[in-house]
C-alpha cells in the first residue's frame, strides 16, 4: 500500500468512527451517490468590513445566513485577536452561530510566527501561540485551525522545522479533535510539491491542506511575501492535485468574473474534477478577494460559479 492510500484509509476510518480526521467524509465510502460538496463562506472576503469595523466579526455567522443563504463559515483570527481566550465572545459567536444554523468549520490563524523558522526557540514560541487558536476552535465546535509555514529561506532548514512544528501541534491538537491545515500561503508552502512532502513526512491524518485556487507564487522579485511582482508561479492545477490528497478544506478564490459567471483565471471544472478524484466531499470555501465586484457581488458570484460546477460534476 503507498503511503497515500495508507492516507485514505485513515481518513475513511477516521469518518466511519464519528472522529473529525481530515477531509474526506463518510459518504465519500458510497460510490453509488452522486458527487457533493457543500459551500461555506471564507470570513476573509468581508475584510474590509471588519478591518473598517463596518461588520462585527460576531455577526458573520449571521450574516453568511441571511444575506447569501450559506451555513457553514470559516473564521479569521485577525478579526478578533485579542478574543481567542474571552469566554464572553466564543459563548456569544457559538450562539450566533446557532442561531443561525450555521456550522462553525475553521479558524484561519495569521500573526503568531514563523512556524517554519530554523530559530528553535522563535519556533517552539509559535507552536505554542497556536494552541489557544485550536484551543477556540474546538469550543466553537471548528473540525479544524489553518496555519501558515513561514519562516526559513532555505529549502531544507524550511521542510525540517515545518514537520517539526506541525508533529507538536498535532500532539496538542489531537486530544480536542482539531486538525491543522496548512494553506499554501506564499514561499515554500506554495511549491506544491514540497508541501505534500511536509504533509506526508507529518505522518498524521490530522495534519493535511487547504489548497487555495490563488496561491501559488513561491518566489517573488524582492525576496517578500506579497507585495511585489511574481517570479516563479508554481502550476496552479498541479498543485492541487498534489494536496488534494492531504485536503481537510478547499478555499475556492476568486478575483473577477467574465460575462458568462466564470473566473477567467481559473478553470474551475478543471480543478473540481481533480477535487472530486481525490474523493473529496466536505466544504469548498468562497474566499473572493477581487476589486471588480463589492465583497457582496463577489460572493454571490463565486457561490453560483460552485453550484454550476456542482451540478455537473454529480
Amino acid at each position: 500500500m503507498t503511503d497515500l492510500s495508507r492516507r485514505h484509509c485513515l481518513q475513511w476510518a477516521g469518518a466511519l468512527a464519528g472522529s473529525s480526521a481530515l477531509g474526506v467524509r463518510a459518504e465519500a465510502l458510497t460510490t453509488a451517490a452522486p458527487y457533493h460538496f457543500d459551500i461555506s463562506l471564507a470570513q476573509w472576503s468581508l475584510n474590509k468590513a471588519f478591518f473598517d469595523q463596518s461588520l462585527n466579526p460576531l455577526d458573520f455567522p449571521a450574516v453568511a445566513r441571511t444575506s447569501f443563504d450559506i451555513g457553514a463559515v470559516e473564521y479569521v483570527n485577525q478579526f478578533f485577536m485579542d478574543k481567542s481566550r474571552d469566554p464572553v465572545f466564543i459563548r456569544g459567536l457559538k450562539q450566533r452561530a446557532d442561531d443561525h444554523g450555521v456550522k462553525s468549520l475553521l479558524i484561519m490563524v495569521d500573526g503568531e510566527g514563523d512556524l517554519a523558522t530554523a530559530d528553535e526557540k522563535r519556533r517552539k514560541q509559535s507552536v505554542g501561540n497556536h494552541h489557544k487558536w485550536v484551543a477556540m476552535a474546538a469550543e466553537l465546535g471548528c473540525h479544524s485551525i489553518r496555519v501558515n509555514l513561514h519562516g526559513s529561506a532555505q529549502a531544507d532548514d524550511w521542510h525540517r522545522a515545518s514537520v517539526a512544528s506541525l508533529v507538536e501541534l498535532v500532539e496538542f491538537s489531537k486530544p480536542m479533535g482539531i486538525n491543522i491545515l496548512v494553506e499554501n500561503h506564499g514561499g515554500f508552502s506554495s511549491h506544491g510539491a514540497k508541501l505534500a512532502a511536509v504533509l506526508k513526512a507529518t505522518g498524521s491524518p490530522y495534519c493535511g491542506a487547504m489548497p487555495d485556487f490563488g496561491n501559488f507564487c513561491y518566489e517573488r522579485e524582492a525576496g517578500d511575501l506579497w507585495d511585489s511582482p511574481c517570479v516563479k508561479q508554481y502550476d496552479l492545477y498541479q498543485g492541487v492535485a498534489e494536496l488534494m490528497p492531504y485536503a481537510g478544506a478547499v478555499s475556492a478564490k476568486t478575483f473577477t468574473f467574465d460575462a458568462a459567471g466564470n473566473e477567467p483565471n481559473i478553470d474551475f471544472l478543471r480543478i473540481f474534477k481533480l477535487v472530486k478524484a481525490a474523493g473529496y466531499r466536505g466544504y469548498a470555501g468562497i474566499e473572493y478577494e477581487g476589486h471588480d465586484l463589492p465583497a457582496a457581488e463577489g460572493i454571490r458570484a463565486t457561490k453560483a460559479l460552485l453550484e454550476r460546477v456542482r451540478t455537473e460534476l454529480a
